[in-house]
């Protein structure tokens, strides 16, 4: 039979390294919102323009130092 270990090893070891990486790290790092999106399935849906366009705007934005720090908006939304 199998320890824990060897077991997470063999599971680990199925996946495709980027995967794997990040399922890790978002193991290690305790919260369960970044697990839960390591875990969800790629999105390969292709996007809309409109998505592409908002997407380059937001990067744009933080570019320009216009983003929040995200100790801001956890307090906003009353999580911290």
């Amino acid at each position: 039979m199998a320890t824990a270990r060897e077991e997470l090893h063999a599971l680990v070891d199925g996946l495709p390294e980027k995967r794997a990486r990040l399922l890790l790290r978002a193991l290690r790092s305790g919260d369960a919102t970044l697990v839960a999106l390591a875990l969800a399935p790629e999105d390969d849906e292709p996007t809309t323009p409109e998505e592409d366009d908002g997407a380059a705007d937001a990067l744009n934005e933080y570019r320009r130092g216009e983003g929040r720090p995200l100790a801001d908006v956890r307090r906003d939304l009353g999580h911290g």
